[in-house]
């Protein structure tokens, strides 16, 4: 999959999921015509009548925006003195359920709570944290962190410190306190340098100097960095992320790599992720669940274009043969087209 990586030329001024507004590029779309209250009625019907009338609820709740299921849960709140979350909880399960929760949640508080889930009991699960952080805009991080701290009156990377360590904790802790420069314009001669910065303390050095790494991949704007590879691959002859597959290892590795790939293409990035958790033996259905709900009304529609670059398929038939029951069902909806 190199390729994905190797076309450098004209990627700086090229639009990016970082700045997209919500919506443009999702498949999900705000439903014409639309009634809360109708809606929560017939979600109740679905869910007190003899049996749970699962259609219902993935024609309902896969086909609103996330500002519209906000307003089915006051309604449905309203209509029957319970919380529609909590409904769902106790009338589904297994992964239906955490889809039809994570379509209930608020963006910001879905997000909030995979990272909650991804450090909750022994060990931490990096591979969320490091797709979270590397694939949010400054934003939705912010909204994120507001979320936690209601949640649990701390600080989201109080809670981290004590769950990462080293120069992989340095780096993840500076993106979860979304610090990065939001601004989009380019300063070529800055670009240069931190790209000679990079390559001297990389490529040119025995040993790596990872601090200089981390501050520059997790401080700069996505339209600069998009301008500093451009440049290393000038000055080094090798891509940024080949400099540091080869420099480094572990979860700096993979979190670095992961930044890297997102400062060129958020949808090739998780349509990565995407085609790894399906393919092989078994399914990874909270990485295919988290994906597919988060970015919705995002870049879904960008990201089911490069799926089929790597997969050589559509999407939605990797689904379909991926995925069966009330939960693929739903995926597909989500999905939309077959392209």
């Amino acid at each position: 999959m190199a390729s994905l990586w190797d076309d450098l030329e004209d990627l700086v001024h090229k639009p990016s999921s970082f700045t997209v507004k919500g919506g443009e590029r999702g498949t999900i779309k705000p439903k014409h015509n639309f009634d809360a209250k109708d809606d929560a009625n017939a979600l109740k019907d679905a869910i007190e009548g003899l049996g749970t009338k699962e259609k219902t609820l993935i024609e309902v709740l896969t086909q609103r925006s996330s500002a519209q299921r906000k307003l089915i849960c006051e309604a449905y709140q309203e209509e029957t003195g319970r919380a529609l979350l909590d409904d769902l909880k106790g009338d589904t399960g297994g992964d239906f359920e955490d889809l039809l929760v994570a379509l209930v949640t608020p963006p910001a508080a879905y997000d909030c709570h995979e990272v909650m889930r991804a450090m909750k009991g022994a060990g931490t699960a990096d591979c969320v944290l490091i797709e979270i952080f590397a694939s949010r805009s400054t934003a939705q991080i912010r909204a994120l962190n507001e979320v936690y701290l209601t949640e649990t009156e701390k600080k989201v990377t109080l809670d981290m410190k004590s769950e990462v360590s080293g120069d992989f904790a340095d780096a993840l802790l500076i993106l979860a306190e979304g610090k990065r420069d939001e601004s989009t314009s380019v300063d070529a001669a800055k670009a240069k340098e931190d790209a000679q910065a990079l390559y001297e303390a990389g490529e040119k050095k025995w040993g790596t100097d990872e601090s200089k790494f981390i501050d520059i991949l997790c401080h700069r704007g996505i339209p600069q960095l998009r301008q500093t590879l451009m440049e290393f691959k000038e000055i080094s002859g090798k891509t940024l992320q080949e400099s540091i597959e080869g420099e480094m290892s572990g979860e700096l590795q993979e979190l670095l790599v992961a930044i890297v790939k997102c400062v060129k293409s958020v949808p090739a990035y998780l349509a990565e992720l995407l085609y790894q958790s399906m393919k092989g033996g078994g399914t990874d259905e909270k990485t295919l669940t988290r994906i597919m709900v988060s970015r919705s009304e995002v870049d879904l529609l960008d990201i089911r274009t490069e799926f089929k670059k790597i997969a050589e398929c559509s999407l939605l038939s990797y689904i379909e043969s991926d995925l069966s029951g009330v939960h693929g069902d739903a995926l597909k909806v989500i999905c939309g087209g077959d392209d």
